[in-house]
């Protein structure tokens, strides 16, 4: 049967895009890092294009590895904290959403919850958090810890950490505030919810001292293959970053997701999958080939070994760039992404050479890549999203802004000739324009 939506697509930002040598491109802007105008250009693109989201990554953490490799690499070493960010965007924009990645491990549910309904209210409704653990050793030591704490002592805490946040949310039924100033009433006081939250780690009285925000709460995303990734997806997420490799693992990813959210008495449609896609486009394949080579091009070498070292946590110097990856050194399990890890491994057992790996790893390191004319790019998007392999996709732009001019100049209007992408956004909030359920306040459910 026909799908009866359409296609979701976000922009994901690193600050000059997302290849490792972005920042060379001679149409990026070099203090872009610093520099709020050039996320304002970014943003204002996006949205005169009608795409749903920015999509802000983050660690809180400078990148750790060779000098002479971060010395060419800026992504981590310089860029703004994005809850700032997304909050300085949404005054200079009118619809498009914005996310921003907040590690659980390094913060308080409370200051979470308050940060982000305030960005939620500021921005009008269009405000999503993506919800990480970090899976980088480097953030730990910027707070109080030696390194990064072990995969299921994050989840744990993770988990809880969501469940005080969704509870502080519901602080404030959406009428509590009465703002009767005729009989001097500012607030119900039978519609405003103490959490008493006591738990493994946490210990949350509230409430939240801000009301509900225009979209009842902030969207919430999520990235993650591992099995209690997918199963806390189905119970709460309402954006997946999904990073399976091709369209069969995804279309099994996005059954089993979706599969396991009626057990939690949720509906298939407030869950939007979408594969991050790097997409090198143009007029011709030809034309997205050589953009895609120019980069490759460019890119130091040391850049691309500090960037599988930091993934891999491991010591790739010494090794032999035209010899087969050293199997020696590849861990036994991933520290950080499952699917990512399976990616790597299943490529450099293909009997690639590690300057391979550092190639491939460059153009495709998060999801999908993706290089060709805007029919194909378009024809790709169409199938996936046909196969129900994807609700939309998460646009990795190798350079900002030119890589996003260039998608939203060639393919958006293709993608609308086939009835796949919107004309104007439906409505005002992020969750609106997703096509997501407004959620009811657990206090008013509880009385129904």
């Amino acid at each position: 049967m026909a799908r009866i939506d359409t296609l979701k697509l976000g922009t994901f930002v690193y600050t000059f895009g997302f290849h490792p040598a972005a920042w060379l491109h001679p149409g990026s802007d070099v203090t872009g890092a610093n520099n709020i105008d050039h996320m304002v250009k970014i943003a204002q693109i996006s949205e005169a294009a009608c795409l749903d989201f920015m999509f802000f990554a983050d660690s809180p953490a400078a990148a750790v590895g060779h000098p002479e490799a971060l010395a060419r690499q800026p992504t981590k070493m310089n860029r703004f904290e994005p809850i700032t960010a997304i909050t300085a965007l949404s005054m200079v924009t009118a619809r498009i959403g914005f996310v921003a990645t907040a590690s659980t491990s390094y913060y308080e549910p409370y200051n979470i919850a308050r940060l982000f309904a305030s960005a939620d209210h500021i921005s009008g409704g269009r405000i999503c958090w993506n919800v990480v653990t970090s899976d980088h050793d480097e953030t730990g030591y910027n707070y109080n810890r030696e390194g990064l704490d072990a995969h299921g002592d994050r989840y744990d805490r993770g988990e809880e950490f969501l469940d005080v946040v969704l509870g502080l949310w519901d602080s404030w039924e959406d009428d509590a505030l009465l703002l009767d100033r005729e009989n001097g009433l500012y607030h119900d006081k039978g519609k405003l919810h103490q959490l008493d939250h006591m738990g493994a780690h946490f210990q949350v009285r509230g409430p939240l001292n801000i009301a509900r925000t225009p979209q009842g709460r902030p969207v919430i995303a999520q990235a993650g293959g591992s099995e209690r990734g997918k199963e806390l997806a189905a119970r709460t997420a309402e954006v997946v970053f999904s990073l399976a490799s091709n369209i069969d693992k995804n279309k099994a990813f996005y059954a089993d997701v979706k599969g396991r959210m009626a057990k939690y008495g949720r509906k298939p449609s407030d869950l939007k999958i979408m594969p991050g896609i790097v997409i090198n486009v143009g007029e011709t394949r030809e034309e997205a080939e050589a953009r895609a080579q120019e980069m490759v091009d460019v890119m130091h070498p040391e850049v691309g070994l500090l960037m599988l070292q930091e993934f891999l946590e491991i010591d790739l110097h010494g090794a032999d760039l035209d010899k087969p990856f050293p199997m020696e050194r590849m861990p036994t399990k991933a520290k950080g992404s499952v699917a990512m890890f399976e990616g790597v491994k299943e490529f450099v057992e293909q009997g690639h050479s590690l300057r391979d790996l550092i190639i491939h790893y460059a153009r495709q390191h998060t999801g999908n890549g993706l290089t060709g004319s805007y029919m194909e790019v378009a024809d790709y998007m169409q199938e996936w999203f046909e196969a129900e392999a994807a609700d939309g996709f998460i646009l990795m732009c190798p350079t900002l802004p030119s890589s996003l001019e260039d998608f939203t100049r060639l393919v958006v209007p293709e993608l609308r000739r086939r009835g796949l992408f919107r004309e104007e956004y439906e409505g005002t909030t992020l969750r609106e324009n997703l096509g997501l359920s407004f959620p009811i306040n657990r206090h008013v459910a509880a009385r129904n």
